[in-house]
C-alpha cells in the first residue's frame, strides 16, 4: 500500500507552498532525508525532504501548483512496509482482501467538502465554475486547484443560472466589440512574449501588493556627506581583503550606523500587530539581496552585537547562500528592520516598499561626487549619498523618523580612522 507524502509546514504561520520543481520522478529510489521537491512559500524557498526510504509512486501535485500544508503531494512505496502487514494474503490465494474500516472511512470522508481556499474561490469565479457540482480530491473531500483546472479542461461545472434571451443572444459580447466601444485604449498588436509568473516572482508580487494595501506608506530622504567614510574604506579595503579573504564594501558601515540608531530609537524597531505595536529589544537586520530574477531578504540575527568586521562577514555569508540557493527557512525569519542597498544598481533616489509587518525600511543609494557649499561658503567636491526611508504611518510618525535619520546621518558623517574600529 502506497504511503502518502504531504506538504510540510516550512515556517511559522505558513499555510501553503508552491512546488517549483520536482527533484524526483515516479520509480525513483530515495533514501530518508533525500530532497523530493523545491517548494516556495511567502517566507522562504526550501526543499521537502523524504521521511522514508522507498520508491516514488505518483506525483500528485504539479509544478507551480499551490498546495496547502497537510495536502498530499506524492505517494511512495515505503521500504519494509509490506513486511509489517500482519494480515497479508497468503501466496496463491485468489480472494481479494476487503477494504479495511480505515479505507472505507477515508473514502467516505467529506468533512471538508464545503470549505474552499481563497485560491480555489478566485479560480472558480474567474472561470464561472459552480463548486457545488464538483467532487473534491483533497483531504476530507476538499476541492483543490487541480480539481478546478480539470473542470475547466472538461468544460464541466459551468454555471447556467440565467437562460440567454433572444435579444441577449444577438448582443455582441465584450470580446467581440471594438476596442473603442469598451472605453479602453487600443491594445498594441506588435510581437509579444508571454512569461508565466511562478516561483519567487509570484511570492514577491503577493507580498509587495499586500504591503502597499495594508500599510499606509510615508517616506523621507536625507543627504549625507560620506567623504571621510570613503577615505577610510579606501585606506582599509586592501588589508581587510588580504586578512579576511573577502571584500570590505561600504554596506557594513551603513549597517552599523543603522543598528546604532535603532538602539537609540527603538520605536523604529517595531511591527504592527492588529490592535497593538510590538517593539523588539534585539536588532535582527533583514538585508534585501537581489538576483536577476529574484529578491530574497535573509536576516542577520543579533546585528547589534557585531562590529563592522562581524557585519561584513555575516553579509558575505548570506550573499553566498543566495548565490548558491542554499538559504534555509531559518535564514529568512525573524527580521525586525530591513536595509536595502539600491545604490549597487546605480540608483540615487527611491521609495522602498515596507517588508511588512516591520515598521520601516531604509534604502542606501549610490555614493556620488557633487559640488557642495561648505560652512565657510567655499565650494568643494564631496562624496554624497541619499538615504531613503519608508515608514508605516500606523506605527511611526515623521518626528521620530526624522530624529532616527538624523542620527544615522551624524554617525556616517563622523566615520573616520580615529572614530571607527573595524575589528
Amino acid at each position: 500500500m502506497a504511503t502518502e507524502i504531504t506538504m510540510p509546514q516550512l515556517g511559522e504561520s505558513v499555510t501553503e507552498g508552491t512546488i517549483t520543481k520536482w527533484l524526483v520522478q515516479p520509480g525513483d529510489k530515495v533514501n530518508k532525508y533525500d530532497p523530493l521537491a523545491e517548494v516556495m512559500t511567502d517566507k522562504v524557498n526550501a526543499e521537502v525532504p523524504s521521511s522514508y526510504t522507498g520508491t516514488i509512486g505518483e506525483l500528485i501535485a504539479a509544478e507551480d501548483e499551490k498546495v496547502e500544508v497537510g495536502q498530499v503531494i506524492c505517494t511512495m512505496e515505503v521500504e519494509g512496509a509490506a513486511k509489517s502487514k500482519s494480515t497479508e494474503s497468503a501466496p496463491g490465494k485468489q480472494s481479494q482482501k476487503p477494504d479495511s474500516p480505515e479505507d472505507t472511512k477515508k473514502a467516505e470522508d467529506k468533512s471538508s467538502a464545503g470549505r474552499y481556499s481563497p485560491a480555489v474561490l478566485k479560480l472558480a469565479q474567474e472561470n464561472d465554475i459552480d463548486l457545488t457540482g464538483l467532487d473534491g480530491s483533497g483531504r476530507g473531500g476538499r476541492i483543490t486547484r487541480k480539481d478546478i483546472l480539470a473542470a475547466i479542461e472538461d468544460g464541466a461545472g459551468a454555471k447556467s443560472e440565467t437562460p440567454q434571451t433572444e435579444a441577449s443572444a444577438d448582443r455582441p459580447k465584450p470580446a467581440d466589440m471594438p476596442v473603442q466601444s469598451q472605453g479602453r485604449a487600443s491594445v498594441p498588436t506588435g510581437r509579444t512574449e508571454e512569461i508565466p509568473v511562478t516561483g519567487v516572482r509570484k511570492a514577491i508580487a503577493q507580498n509587495m501588493t499586500a504591503s502597499k494595501r495594508e500599510a499606509p506608506h510615508a517616506w523621507m530622504m536625507v543627504e549625507v556627506d560620506v567623504t571621510d567614510l570613503v577615505r577610510l574604506r579606501d585606506k582599509k579595503k586592501a588589508d581587510f581583503q588580504k586578512q579576511e579573504g573577502f571584500k570590505l564594501t561600504y554596506l557594513p558601515f551603513f549597517m552599523q550606523a543603522v543598528v546604532d540608531a535603532l538602539k537609540v530609537y527603538p520605536q523604529v524597531n517595531s511591527k504592527w500587530d492588529g490592535d497593538k505595536i510590538i517593539r523588539y529589544k534585539d536588532v535582527h537586520l533583514s538585508m534585501a539581496v537581489a538576483t536577476e530574477e529574484e529578491l530574497f531578504v535573509p536576516v542577520i540575527k543579533n546585528a547589534d552585537e557585531k562590529n563592522i568586521k562581524g557585519l561584513a562577514r555575516s553579509l558575505n555569508e548570506i550573499a553566498g547562500k543566495v548565490r548558491s540557493r542554499s538559504l534555509s527557512s531559518e535564514d529568512m525569519q525573524g527580521g525586525t528592520f530591513t536595509l536595502n542597498n539600491t545604490g549597487s544598481f546605480g540608483s540615487v533616489q527611491s521609495q522602498p516598499i515596507i517588508n511588512t509587518p516591520q515598521a520601516a525600511i531604509l534604502s542606501v543609494e549610490s555614493i556620488v561626487k557633487r559640488p557642495v557649499v561648505l560652512d565657510n561658503d567655499a565650494i568643494a567636491v564631496r562624496h554624497i549619498v541619499n538615504l531613503c526611508m519608508s515608514l508605516d504611518h500606523r506605527v511611526l510618525d515623521g518626528y521620530i523618523c526624522g530624529k532616527f535619520m538624523n542620527h544615522i546621518k551624524t554617525s556616517l558623517e563622523n566615520m573616520n580612522e580615529s572614530s571607527v574600529s573595524i575589528y
